[in-house]
């Protein structure tokens, strides 16, 4: 998946006519990461694919969603679901072309130790979720908790946030972000 996400990315910055440069001006990321990324030679963090996304800008569902879709499909199968994440955490969201809509919904997992990354999260809007298996630490400014299994979360995404999970299983949940960012 790091050389598709390399290849994805390149394919969109290139027929945006953007140089590796612009896009890491309006990204706030270095040129070399960038470079890096395209290459396949470096596997980003959602945060960090985000904060690069949000230079041209892309939601990440686009960015992974394979096509547009031409109709509004109303049912999904779970082999349906766009993943748009890679590595220890995987984002499984309901449809693949959100523009236009109010809500996404993401049914998401992380690997035991994974994590959003280093770097908090911030966009507008509000989220929430609540937690099927494992454990899950949510960091919303100042406030952290580990959740488990029927513990949920709520607020607004205005907030610097992360997520990682401190647990040896992985962990699983549903949640729902208004208006769609990724």
């Amino acid at each position: 998946m790091e050389s598709d996400i390399g290849h994805r990315l390149k394919r969109i910055r290139e027929g945006l006519k953007l140089s590796q440069r612009a896009l890491a001006r309006q990204s706030g990321v270095a040129n070399a990461t960038i470079s890096q990324i395209e290459a396949g030679k470096l596997n980003p963090t959602v945060s960090m694919l985000k904060k690069v996304l949000d230079g041209i800008p892309v939601s990440l569902g686009d960015f992974f969603g394979d096509e547009f879709e031409l109709r509004e499909r109303v049912f999904f199968r779970a082999g349906e679901l766009t993943e748009i994440a890679d590595g220890g955490v995987s984002y499984r969201q309901v449809g693949a072309n959100l523009s236009g809509r109010s809500i996404q919904l993401l049914n998401e997992c992380y690997q035991a130790g994974a994590g959003t990354g280093k770097h908090a999260m911030t966009h507008e809007g509000e989220e929430c979720g609540i937690i099927i298996s494992g454990r899950l630490e949510v960091t919303v400014g100042d406030q952290v908790a580990v959740l488990k299994a029927g513990d949920a979360y709520y607020f607004k995404s205005n907030q610097p946030h992360q997520f990682r999970n401190p647990g040896n299983v992985e962990c699983v949940l549903i949640s729902a972000c208004t208006p769609p960012t990724f």
